[in-house]
């Protein structure tokens, strides 16, 4: 099994899927209402120039998370 990392860890253009959420409830419905759920495919597509936010492909959607959300968030390689 592939290491657990936070999804701010993952370089652009490489699959993750996410693993768990650790965050309050507000936090993390809010993620779940983005369709960040658990087995969920996250690709790190685009870093802005001051390296956050971070632009995500997430169900064939672009959104753009904050790196101290994206550290919120477990994921494996895949």
């Amino acid at each position: 099994m592939k290491p657990i990392k936070s999804l701010s860890e993952i370089c652009l253009n490489k699959k993750a899927k996410v693993i768990d959420i650790k965050c309050n409830d507000d936090e993390k419905r809010r993620f779940l209402d983005l369709g960040i759920v658990k087995d969920t495919v996250i690709i790190p597509i685009f870093k802005s120039p001051f390296g956050t936010p971070t632009a995500y492909e997430i169900r064939k959607t672009i959104i753009a998370i904050r790196k101290e959300n994206a550290d919120k968030i477990e994921v494996t390689e895949i």
